[in-house]
């Protein structure tokens, strides 16, 4: 599968590097303005298939989402579960390569200018392309952020560097066993928001522990001042609501991508429009002052 990736990037050509310098900050400055809680929804590029990728994704933002993070498929997502492994498997056999997902968020650039998009994958495919090449091709195709799984913050300087150069924010990830130099060590470079994985183990797995993730937050907040997203675990309304209670963000990946594995193609839209507004209206209703997203 092959996008036109220059025909589409070009559209950016020229334009300042701020003007997606400051998308997700915007974004939460917004959402604390109104009392309410980020929903970050996960999807893989590609999958099901390259074709319905930009549709979701600007069906996400109809239905309720923040932030969309963006999953570059990659043959061994060692993070990941069984769902989002298969999602990869999916993307991978129309042969969709990073400058394919970097295509497909300029397309969704050209009509939506204001969600963050934040890309999420593994190192192989970046260092293959170059730290250089990649970051500047990210920012001119409209990318807000990235967070590469296996990059650990102590020995990133120069990917950090780089994103910085060219104003993307480069997102961590912590969880319940992160040593306490690893957590100041993402404080001092992060930026955008940190993703706390509130389950050990790989995405799609469940019973999670809110009150062990009520008392991470805490001790994650006497260090880090950016906004905290939780994710993994969060499979229905009430996860959801209880999450963005504790939480600036609520993060759903596998719930999304099984709604999207067992959805027919016609209706694959439509299913994943109703499980992100249940989701959506279940986090708003755990907050006062409600505004309509526009």
């Amino acid at each position: 599968m092959e996008f036109n990736f220059d025909s589409i990037k070009n559209f950016f050509s020229g334009q300042s590097s701020t003007q997606n310098a400051h998308r997700i900050a915007n974004t939460f400055i917004s959402l604390k303005a109104q009392n309410r809680k980020a929903l970050i929804p996960f999807i893989t590029a590609g999958d099901p298939t390259p074709q319905i990728t930009v549709q979701l994704m600007h069906q996400l933002v109809r239905s309720g989402a923040d932030i969309i993070e963006l999953g570059i498929p990659f043959s061994d997502p060692m993070a990941d579960g069984p769902t989002i492994q298969r999602s990869s498997e999916r993307a991978l056999k129309h042969h969709v390569s990073v400058k394919d997902v970097l295509a497909m968020v300029a397309e969704f650039r050209t009509v939506d200018k204001k969600t963050p998009i934040v890309l999420m994958g593994y190192a192989n495919p970046i260092e293959a392309m170059g730290y250089e090449s990649f970051a500047s091709q990210a920012r001119d195709c409209g990318v807000d952020g990235i967070l590469i799984v296996d990059y650990p913050p102590e020995e990133c300087e120069k990917w950090v560097q780089c994103l910085d150069e060219y104003k993307i924010d480069a997102i961590f990830l912590l969880s319940p066993t992160t040593p306490a130099n690893r957590i100041e060590q993402v404080a001092k470079i992060a930026k955008g928001y940190v993703y706390y994985v509130s389950l050990k183990g790989v995405t799609g797995a469940s019973h999670l522990d809110l009150d062990n993730v009520s008392e991470m937050l805490k001790q994650l907040r006497d260090h880090i001042s950016l906004p905290i997203g939780v994710g993994f675990g969060i499979r229905d309304g009430d996860t959801a609501r209880a999450v963005a209670s504790l939480a600036d963000a609520v993060v759903v990946g596998s719930r999304i991508i099984e709604e999207i594995e067992r959805s027919p193609d016609n209706d694959l839209l439509n299913n994943v429009a109703s499980l992100l507004i249940g989701l959506r209206n279940a986090i708003d209703g755990n907050v006062s002052n409600i505004q309509p997203k526009t």
